[in-house]
């Protein structure tokens, strides 16, 4: 005859264990995947090796946009680590274009602005921004100053 005790620490042990995969399968088969924009929508557009000026405006040219040679400005900025909502719609834009700010929060982007010089059927200023980390686009739009104005996509109107 073979006896065999248990006890209580090794069931809950043995529960604990058995409750983490069943709910690991059920987030698996429950939860929708996540599907980026397919590369066949942004064409052959290439968001990667952007390390000078002839780059990124190389980078806008891919989208129709001709801009001024010069940036109108370079700065760092800090993806915030909590977005408010204005921060929520523009990463909802930038979903849309294949990218995902949320994945650089609180990480320090460089940020440059250039005067976009081809903008159809629009009599103000329009700028194009692009966001850059670690030489790859990470985000940016294209938008006009006015009070009235605009933020859209790169891909255009």
């Amino acid at each position: 005859m073979f006896i065999y005790s248990v006890k209580a620490s090794s069931i809950k042990f043995f529960s604990v264990c058995f409750l983490s995969v069943a709910l690991l399968v059920a987030l698996i088969i429950l939860v929708p995947a996540y599907e980026p924009v397919s590369t066949e929508a942004l064409g052959n557009v290439s968001f990667d090796k952007i390390k000078t000026n002839e780059d990124r405006i190389s980078f806008l040219s891919q989208f129709g946009w001709e801009v001024d040679n010069t940036p109108l400005e370079s700065e760092k900025v800090t993806i915030p680590g909590e977005f408010d909502a204005v921060f929520v719609e523009y990463n909802k834009m930038q979903k849309t274009q294949g990218l995902d700010l949320s994945k650089y929060k609180r990480k320090d982007v460089m940020r440059y602005t250039y005067l976009v010089e081809n903008y159809p059927d629009y009599e103000g200023k329009v700028y194009a921004n692009i966001l850059v980390y670690k030489n790859r686009v990470i985000g940016g739009d294209i938008c006009s100053a006015a009070a009235d104005g605009f933020v859209q996509t790169f891909e255009g109107k």
